[in-house]
């Protein structure tokens, strides 16, 4: 064997016996007990309460009133009032336009010459009607005469033996009498004087209408508004019924917003809106500030929507110009003015309505798949199913019979939730 086989060797019988020793004099372990991590948890403290409750939702605001402003009658265009743009606010009564008046005057002057000419002939009627009456008293004050006088004839005499004075005296009394107490009626001229009358009244009429034509050549405003569109200009002719511009009212205006019937339950007084005013809130989000108008419901659609199946319900807005009141009080200094309610603007709404039910107020995030909650009871987890009344952004309504009166519900994620698994929560992290 040569000389590096047998320290090859040595090397080698050493290690294994320096091995051994080491394992021989190795230290015994110290037994610990096994610890099963607890998850660490955030909560948030929450109470179970009754009162009221705000349920959201969100509409576009649109005018209560609205109108198409155009021409009834037809002619051209002599003044257009500069405020009449669109964008511009005008008073109620203003004068928006005015068409030339010059024929519909002429029509006026002709229907009161046209009345004048009527007068004098229903004076002409009255006074020959007059004249006919007296010719008919003479008449037959004329036939009583000659009745008298055929009454006081001789029966001795030779005429009333061919002719009897009785016969003779009751033809002609007949006849006298006849003509004396039913005159002709065309005789009475009183046909010819209901006629003048009946031409004053046409003419009265024409009157009436030539005067309304003339004062329709100037077209004012219905309401305080806000010209919406405008199509006017001095010199153009226009059209009855031709459209040129339209205007909004300015206060108030309305949102209508849609409820599921489980949200429309939380407002006992919704559908009796009309003797009971339900407060609600508008809010606009203008620029980095949320701002809010005072406003009420002020009708509901008995009707279901066929399409979403929900209730409309149309708020009211008594004073939308009026700036609103920020939603932060403590940012005041820094927002600016107050905008007015923007037309057609997409906002959100607070209706105040209340549950008999208890309930509680939790986070949204809190609220998991399925409808339950986690809630941390003496260290562990419970896990509760609950019923939820009225969504937001930011935060649920939810009733349930093992909510309690209070707790401390988990808003941290789980990975795998167990219920009765121990859980920890900041605090106690802290101290261990």
């Amino acid at each position: 064997m040569s000389k590096q086989a047998r320290w090859a060797i040595l090397l080698l019988i050493g290690a294994v016996a320096i091995a051994a020793l080491l394992i021989v004099l190795r230290p015994e372990p110290e037994e610990q007990d096994e610890v099963v991590p607890v998850p660490l948890v955030q909560t948030q403290p929450y109470e179970v309460s009754t009162g009221a409750i705000d349920i959201d939702g969100s509409g576009t605001v649109q005018p209560r009133e609205e109108v198409t402003l155009g021409a009834e009658v037809a002619g051209r265009l002599v003044y257009v009032n500069p405020a009449f743009q669109e964008g511009s606010r005008v008073p109620r009564g203003a004068v928006l336009f005015r068409i030339d008046p010059a024929d519909y005057n002429n029509r006026v002057r002709s229907a009161q010459a046209d009345i004048a000419a009527q007068d004098v002939a229903v004076l002409q009627a009255r006074e020959e009607m007059a004249i006919a009456e007296a010719e008919l008293q003479r008449f037959a004050q004329r036939q009583s005469t000659r009745e008298a006088l055929n009454r006081s004839i001789d029966s001795n005499d030779y005429a009333a033996r061919i002719l009897p004075p009785e016969g003779l005296g009751d033809g002609r009394s007949r006849q006298g009498g006849a003509d004396a107490a039913e005159p002709n009626i065309l005789a009475t001229r009183e046909p010819q004087l209901r006629s003048a009358r009946a031409a004053r009244e046409r003419a009265q009429a024409q009157l009436a209408d030539a005067r309304l034509a003339l004062s329709r050549t100037v077209v004012r405003a219905p309401f305080a508004g806000i010209v919406r569109s405008e199509d006017a200009s001095v010199g153009r002719l226009v059209q009855p019924g031709q459209s040129l511009g339209s205007m909004v009212a300015s206060s108030p205006y309305e949102v209508r917003i849609s409820l599921t019937e489980a949200e429309a339950k939380l407002v006992p007084a919704l559908f009796a809106a009309g003797g009971t005013r339900v407060a609600a809130k508008v809010m606009l989000d203008f620029g980095d500030t949320t701002w809010s108008w005072n406003a009420y419901v002020d009708r509901v659609d008995p009707i279901l929507d066929p399409e979403t199946r929900t209730i409309n319900v149309f708020l009211r807005v008594p004073d939308p110009v009026r700036g609103g009141v920020p939603v932060v009080e403590g940012e005041q200094g820094d927002i600016g003015a107050s905008p007015p309610l923007l037309l057609g603007s997409f906002v959100s709404a607070a209706i105040s309505g209340g549950s008999e039910q208890a309930f509680a107020r939790i986070p949204l995030n809190a609220l998991r798949p399925d409808n339950v909650i986690w809630v941390l009871r003496g260290g562990k987890l419970a896990i509760i199913p609950v019923e939820v009344l009225q969504r937001t952004d930011d935060f649920a309504y939810v009733t349930g019979d093992k909510l309690g009166d209070k707790g401390f519900i988990v808003t941290s994620p789980l990975r795998t939730p167990v219920d009765g698994m121990p859980l920890r929560t900041e605090s106690e992290g802290a101290s261990q």
